[in-house]
């Protein structure tokens, strides 16, 4: 029977134990500034993706990221004592690339807010190229 509420909470759980994991369990000083960003348990609460960031450089970034997944085995056995289920999940972390993406987009934005300032300008002192009404209205006799 699957309980997607019963995923959900566990997921939460899961977050706040790799967190406080990666804060007290993992000693390496080269660890940057990690945020755990979304974890995402299956229905049958076998395996857990975990979501995360790295405040830093690529190769901070980078060197973070082969820490936690050398010390994986470590923060899955701190998130296990801390669930009251049978089975520990196993645990996957992956790279959240939302913030880049955000990012990126909010550039995009303010290019095309730029770029439409710049022909509205244009616009405004823009020019007839013929007459004004280039359409041919019908002739009328003021002799009647």
């Amino acid at each position: 029977m699957v309980d997607v509420a019963r995923a959900r909470k566990l997921a939460e759980r899961i977050k706040v134990l790799v967190a406080e994991a990666l804060e007290r369990a993992v000693k390496d000083p080269d660890l940057g500034f990690v945020t755990i960003t979304d974890v995402r348990v299956t229905p049958d609460l076998q395996n857990a993706s975990i979501y995360f960031t790295v405040y830093g450089t690529p190769e901070e970034k980078q060197q973070s990221a082969e820490i936690i997944e050398k010390n994986r085995g470590l923060i899955r056995r701190e998130v296990g004592r801390g669930l009251s289920i049978r089975l520990t999940p196993t645990i996957e972390f992956i790279p959240d690339e939302v913030p880049e993406i955000a990012a990126h987009l909010n550039d995009l934005l303010a290019e095309a807010k730029a770029r439409d300032a710049e022909v509205q300008a244009i616009a405004k002192e823009a020019k007839f190229a013929g007459e004004e009404n280039p359409y041919k209205e019908p002739h009328v006799d003021d002799e009647k």
